[in-house]
């Protein structure tokens, strides 16, 4: 059984896959192009990738391969139409990372939210040490509580930062970016109102045709001047160049970015370019990866593999 992991750089170097190596021929590759694909996965009988290109030009002169292991829980990056008309099994992984992304939108909306940045700059600067007063005032921030977190996207990570942001003492709303009414435990507002009344926005839904560049000039006008947004789930649901403008602006306070349009990001990205970049943070495409998500990824990752031998 020949198991080929082609792109095992993004799991992270401090991970134990030793148990991998018990079932099979492991060979181990960081990053894959397009124009080695032919010779890794010729004799591959499964692939475990996260963002490598799976299709016909890739895979298909993989003539023994079985099935095909995505180590996340979008699979846009395989043709699965293809996948299931040679019989070549595919899977992914749901629900890993929920607690792990969950904290981490809670983190850098806080960071944000009382200006962490600039009070570490101001005592790591020694502009404390020389002050007369033992406080600061030079940035103020409110409670969290009594404030409206608006939850687009209320899947399962949604919903467990609206735990978190309910036990603040938020009031938590939510809009449907599927469209799909149910019952929830939050009010559910339709676009506008959902825009206009929060004081925060968090995002965690996927991407799909209809919430590319949801968050785009017309949202951000519609937006507290002094709210906050944070997009978790996929970097195209947010149009960059007018989140760029709209920060720059004033039209809204400040966004934290945990995933972006093109990654790693690209050095013609618009928030490279704003004036005001202290009122946007923006981290690399880490929330999903805690040491204990990861390692949950891949004990799942692990029992796929062993339903194919």
């Amino acid at each position: 059984m020949n198991i080929v992991f082609l792109d095992r750089k993004s799991l992270g170097d401090d991970l134990d896959l030793s148990d991998f190596k018990r079932l099979g021929n492991v060979t181990e590759y960081n990053f894959t192009e397009p124009d080695q694909m032919e010779e890794r996965v010729r004799d591959a009988d499964i692939l475990i990738v996260n963002k490598t290109q799976i299709n016909e030009a890739t895979v298909g002169g993989a003539s023994h391969l079985k099935a095909v292991c995505v180590t996340a829980t979008g699979v846009n990056n395989i043709d699965i139409p293809y996948l299931e008309s040679q019989g070549i099994h595919w899977h992914n992984v749901a629900g890993y990372s929920t607690e792990s992304v969950a904290q981490h939108t809670i983190a850098i909306a806080l960071y944000m939210y009382e200006h962490l940045a600039y009070y570490d700059r101001y005592t790591s600067s020694g502009q404390y040490a020389e002050d007369e007063l033992f406080t600061h005032f030079a940035m103020t921030f409110h409670e969290l509580y009594g404030k409206q977190w608006g939850i687009a996207g209320l899947g399962a990570i949604g919903h467990r930062v609206a735990q978190i942001a309910a036990s603040f003492g938020c009031r938590v709303v939510y809009y449907s970016t599927s469209g799909v009414d149910r019952a929830e435990p939050y009010p559910r507002l339709d676009w506008e109102e959902f825009l206009t009344t929060s004081d925060l926005i968090s995002i965690h839904s996927p991407l799909n045709k209809t919430t590319e560049g949801l968050f785009d000039s017309q949202a951000f006008e519609h937006m507290k001047n002094d709210a906050i947004l944070v997009n978790v789930a996929r970097g195209a649901i947010i149009n960059e160049k007018d989140l760029a403008y709209a920060l720059d602006n004033g039209e809204i306070k400040a966004a934290a970015l945990d995933t972006l349009t093109v990654e790693p990001m690209s050095k013609s990205s618009p928030f490279l370019r704003m004036k005001h970049k202290d009122r946007l943070l923006i981290t690399p495409h880490i929330g999903w990866a805690s040491t204990e998500a990861r390692q949950r990824l891949m004990r799942i990752v692990l029992s796929q593999v062993k339903e194919e031998i």
